[in-house]
């Protein structure tokens, strides 16, 4: 669907009883500057391009940057976000590259099997029900999100991708190599407060070639998803 497109559901499906299952989310913390990151990057191309109930997101940190060379993806609300899961799970470290899947589960991002395990195990939680509804709108004067009623409290997210790059990397352990990638996030913006009873957000239009939002609760599992 088009940055352009009118509306998308997730959750309870509109005018329908049947309930549309929304993307496992799946995100992977990766720099250009990393020689273990390649494949993980070449991982999750596959995971996109096989799985279509997957939200893939490439988060791309800024701990790898020093004073000769800087990841040109990097964002600082990447680094945020991965300690923010380090932090939930009690663990000191954090690393690249690391794949949290739903929000809830974290493994080697280059681990195939194990993104399969906890792909699985997120679509059958999905399936088991609990799913909050959550749409968008765009249109000239910015982007409205709508979100249902559930058990809150949460935050919903703005995430801002490019669906491909091609970078020649000039630095870092991976210099004179070209890497590409999938759904490189530009920007990760907080929109607001969920609470559990339907809420209407505004926004500006987001600038990047696609988005999604996210609706999140604070110990990281993930109630809601959808992208344009």
């Amino acid at each position: 669907m088009s940055r352009g497109a009118s509306l998308a559901l997730l959750g309870l499906a509109m005018g329908s009883a049947v309930a549309a299952p929304r993307p496992v989310v799946v995100e992977l913390f990766t720099s250009l500057a990393c020689s273990d990151c390649p494949p993980a990057d070449a991982l999750l191309t596959r995971v996109r391009a096989q799985d279509s109930d997957v939200l893939a997101l490439d988060l791309h940190v800024t701990y790898w940057n020093n004073a000769s060379w800087r990841d040109p993806y990097s964002l600082p609300g990447a680094d945020e976000r991965q300690r923010t899961y380090a932090v939930l799970r009690a663990d000191s470290v954090v690393y690249t590259p690391q794949v949290v899947v739903d929000g809830q589960q974290s493994l080697i991002g280059s681990d195939s099997r194990a993104m399969a395990a906890a792909i699985g195990q997120a679509r059958a939680k999905i399936a088991a029900g609990g799913a909050v509804s959550l749409s968008f709108r765009s249109g000239p004067h910015g982007l409205d999100v709508s979100v249902g009623h559930g058990k809150g409290p949460g935050t919903v997210w703005l995430f801002e991708f490019d669906p491909a790059h091609t970078t020649a990397v000039s630095g870092g352990e991976n210099s004179g190599a070209t890497i590409s990638e999938v759904n490189v996030v530009r920007g990760i913006t907080r929109l607001g407060d969920w609470r559990g009873r339907p809420v209407e957000l505004h926004t500006r239009m987001p600038e990047g070639a696609r988005f999604a939002i996210v609706v999140q609760r604070a110990d990281g599992v993930i109630l809601a998803a959808a992208s344009s």
